[in-house]
């Protein structure tokens, strides 16, 4: 990435952007804890059934994930985005009414969720591989930086805001408040205007090409393929604590909603952070030295859940955890997702993000249900357990491989097929 910065902030295009993604990600926070509060307080719902209602969410990117990609690249992303968010409003205000007239169950929550999995499955694909259109390469790591600070922001007030509706209203008008920030992204996404050509449809374009095409790219990069593995494994190993999180505050350290809000809002107050230094660390040490360090700090902030106790000091050791978990994630995502987009060539970053996004969220479905299994057999701190050694796991893979000596800086792809890109020494 160059040394050189472009202010964003005087983008009209990345302005509205910015608005709609924030506004649709703090929904999201909120319906996040407000679904899990649902189920176990509504619906009476063990950490199996917790497991198999996340499962139903994710497996959409298992099943079709590649084909978004495919879909993706063959079409204008913009327009792509509001039709996504229109329906995403649609289905959770399904969940939202039958909730409150007393008509939801696990299987139908199933179904539903299902369904907005497999819409925000375009969303992602389209989403991640718009803003190279909106940003030039040199202002993309400071965009990111921007849209990073900003998830960490509304995933510290989402679960807050959450929590104190499902406590003073109840669960499902939390997620119909998700419903409507779906509704408010999808107007702004139709006001920005960005020169977005339409992919020419060509007689050589094959499904089965085009996908081996998007595969073979992440797969065989010297750079992308190893870090692809490691997240993929990182996704599920973290999809295991997530899972049974708030089951374990709730139910085994006795935290009420706001408190749970609390602990899950310090992953995005040291995540704004992390995001705000991101860009600067990058250019400081290089991308892949700033990455494949800040990966330790996922398992050993997940180790420290192990320390909690109920009591009074309940709230300390998972408040500290999610706080340096936030951190890392804040300092790593910025410079992981600019480095990935500027060595791919515009007509494959469709497939490669969903490629990644596929096998990454794709390995929730499996994930979840076992993390929740794990948890209901052997017990929640046993599950945790199990995730800390796979995130380990996922750092050693990633220092010990050629991601480490990527600076990020001048490593863009301008075209070809799956031609990889050598980091720099």
């Amino acid at each position: 990435m160059s040394r050189s910065t472009v202010d964003t902030s005087r983008s009209g295009a990345f302005v509205r952007f910015w608005i709609a993604d924030a506004v649709s990600n703090l929904g999201t926070f909120v319906s996040t804890l407000a679904l899990q509060l649902l189920l176990i307080e509504t619906l009476h719902a063990d950490q199996t059934a917790l497991g198999i209602v996340r499962s139903a969410q994710w497996l959409p990117y298992l099943l079709f994930g590649l084909l978004a990609g495919v879909v993706v690249d063959r079409m204008r992303r913009r327009p792509l985005l509001v039709v996504v968010d229109v329906l995403c409003a649609v289905l959770l205000g399904a969940v939202g009414v039958l909730a409150l007239t007393g008509h939801l169950t696990v299987p139908i929550l199933a179904v539903l969720v299902f369904a907005t999995g497999s819409a925000s499955m375009f969303f992602t694909a389209a989403h991640l591989s718009l803003l190279p259109t909106i940003v030039p390469a040199p202002g993309l790591a400071s965009a990111n930086a921007r849209l990073a600070q900003t998830y960490s922001a509304t995933q510290s007030l989402g679960p807050l805001v959450g929590g104190t509706l499902v406590r003073l209203l109840s669960a499902p008008v939390a997620i119909l408040v998700d419903a409507m920030s779906y509704a408010v992204s999808a107007v702004v996404l139709a006001t920005l205007r960005v020169e977005e050509a339409r992919p020419e449809p060509s007689a050589e374009r094959h499904l089965r090409s085009e996908l081996r095409e998007g595969a073979a790219w992440v797969y065989r990069h010297v750079t992308l393929g190893p870090y692809a593995i490691a997240l993929h494994l990182w996704f599920f190993a973290n999809a295991m604590v997530t899972t049974v999180l708030v089951y374990f505050a709730t139910t085994e350290l006795r935290l009420g909603p706001i408190a749970v809000g609390l602990v899950l809002a310090a992953t995005g107050v040291t995540g704004v952070v992390g995001a705000g230094l991101a860009p600067r660390l990058g250019r400081r040490f290089g991308t892949g030295r700033v990455v494949t360090t800040t990966e330790w700090l996922s398992p050993t902030a997940y180790a420290l859940l192990l320390l909690a106790q109920p009591g009074p000091s309940a709230l300390l050791w998972p408040l500290v955890a999610n706080a340096l978990f936030g951190l890392a994630m804040g300092v790593r995502g910025p410079l992981e997702m600019s480095y990935r987009n500027l060595v791919t060539p515009d007509r494959l970053r469709g497939r490669m993000n969903a490629t990644i996004r596929s096998f990454n969220w794709g390995s929730i479905a499996v994930a979840a249900p076992l993390g929740g299994w794990v948890a209901a057999t052997w017990g929640n701190r046993t599950a945790i357990a199990a995730a800390v050694v796979g995130l380990a796991a996922s750092a050693l893979i990633l220092w010990c491989s050629p991601y480490r000596h990527v600076t990020g800086e001048g490593e863009h792809q301008r075209g070809g097929a799956a031609a990889p890109v050598s980091p720099e020494p």
